[in-house]
């Protein structure tokens, strides 16, 4: 269950800065990913019209048309074949709708008429000098909603990740689900709590004592297709929690990309944005290596439990207070898939 007609992040820049092209699956869609004319980040079908063979398995030439890599057509950009040894016939393969912002490439796998860029996410922090963003890509064997109720639901640091963010409080603070629109927004504070090893690390990044006690905040905000931004942070007790100045906390935005590949797996981009000590090139990687072990005990429990789902699908599933986030979040996706096939069933002919 995929919303099609969205922007899904299909990879980052430096994927394709090689000139050779990168095949990806994108909501069940193969597609192929390469710098075409004028270096414009551009997806087509994997599929060459002459046999089928992955174009991802040929090469890119310099004027960015795609050599198939197992007789030589040669497709330009816009899925058109602009060559083909020894014969005139000029086959079309699909073009999917392609933009490059904020250090990512989208697709859009739904309908090419309905592809609007005003439609992509927006991302404040992304066009701003003042923030600075690293990251990374998992590759998770899991469905994309399971991933989605992982982020919606942070009660589970307590235990996977005890470690680095986690801490008892979490679960005695219970959290608070809305909707707003076609998004879904969960929050959690806690009061007066001594600050885990990965803020006090944070803390410490920015110039502030990380012995004392704090106020802690999670806000995470859902929205579709895939898309989950969670405001974290820490401000020593007392100076307004969430509102603190920035001298008096230190606070970050976990970004959280999920596109689906198929139904039981995903490409996963992560990352943290933060406005503290920008210019400190250490913490920033030392902050996208810890995020980096964090993610990868979470791809560990989410292939298992996907692993455990497969095995029994008519299991039935608890529901408790703590999961309304991600239960709003999949009406949410529900609701959207829904809308997408009546629109389709109305504008099918029939015979």
């Amino acid at each position: 269950m995929y919303i099609r007609n969205a922007w899904y992040v299909a990879c980052t820049p430096d994927e394709i800065a090689d000139g050779r092209p990168l095949g990806r699956t994108v909501c069940g869609e193969r597609v192929v990913i390469f710098r075409a004319e004028q270096g414009v980040a551009t997806a087509l079908e994997d599929f060459c019209p002459h046999r089928g063979a992955p174009l991802s398995l040929g090469s890119v030439r310099d004027d960015g048309r795609i050599v198939c890599g197992y007789h030589g057509l040669v497709m330009g950009g816009d899925g058109h074949c602009v060559g083909m040894p020894g014969q005139r016939v000029r086959p079309r393969i699909r073009s999917y709708p392609t933009i490059e912002r904020y250090g990512f490439v989208w697709v859009w796998p739904g309908e090419k008429a309905l592809a609007d860029p005003a439609k992509l996410h927006h991302l404040p922090w992304a066009e701003s000098p003042e923030w600075v963003y690293a990251g990374g890509l998992f590759h998770i064997g899991c469905d994309y909603r399971l991933m989605i109720d992982n982020l919606m639901d942070l009660t589970h640091e307590t235990y996977v990740h005890a470690s680095s963010i986690g801490q008892r409080e979490i679960e005695e603070a219970a959290p608070e689900t809305r909707v707003e629109g076609d998004s879904a927004i969960t929050s959690r504070f806690m009061s007066n709590i001594m600050p885990p090893p990965f803020w006090q690390a944070a803390l410490r990044g920015n110039g502030l004592a990380d012995d004392v006690p704090c106020d802690r905040w999670q806000i995470c905000r859902f929205t579709p297709p895939s898309h989950v931004m969670i405001e974290v942070g820490v401000a020593h007790a007392g100076e307004g929690g969430y509102a603190a100045p920035p001298e008096k906390k230190a606070s970050s935005i976990v970004v959280d990309f999920i596109t689906p590949e198929t139904d039981t797996s995903i490409w996963y981009f992560w990352g943290m944005a933060r406005n503290f000590n920008i210019g400190d090139a250490a913490l920033t990687e030392t902050i996208r290596t810890g995020q980096a072990k964090i993610f990868g005990e979470d791809l560990a429990m989410l292939e298992s439990q996907q692993r455990n789902l497969s095995e029994q699908p008519r299991r039935h599933l608890m529901r408790l207070n703590i999961d309304m986030g991600g239960f709003e979040s999949r009406r949410i996706i529900e609701r959207l898939v829904a809308e997408e096939n009546n629109d389709l069933l109305r504008t099918t002919p029939t015979a």
